[in-house]
This record gives C-alpha cells, structure tokens and sequence, in this order.
C-alpha cells in the first residue's frame, strides 16, 4: 500500500519543529547543567571527597 502525496508531506512537514524542539530542550537541560556545575562544581567535588574519605577510615 502506497501513501499518497499528501500523506507523505504532512508526515514530513512535522519532522522539522519536533526535532527542533527536542534539539532546544537538550540544549535548556545541558546549559542548566553546565551551570549548576560552574555554580557548585567545587561544594560538589568537595562533599564527594569528604564522603570518600570517610568510607575510607
């Protein structure tokens, strides 16, 4: 069974915005991210040594 051309395009014409969206919606989670770690990268690094350590002794 074969589509027909209108078919075809509708599907296609939806492809473009979803992948855009998705594209911005990674680039929100990984730029919130980089933030977070520039904010708290040294507490972070910090806590996870100390928590180390202590299992250490």
């Amino acid at each position: 069974m074969s589509r027909s051309p209108v078919e075809a395009d509708h599907s296609a014409s939806l492809y473009l915005p979803l992948s855009i969206a998705a594209g911005l919606i990674l680039l929100a989670v990984g730029g919130a991210a980089f933030y977070g770690w520039i904010t708290y990268g040294s507490s972070i690094f910090l806590a996870m040594a100390e928590t180390g350590l202590s299992w250490c002794m």
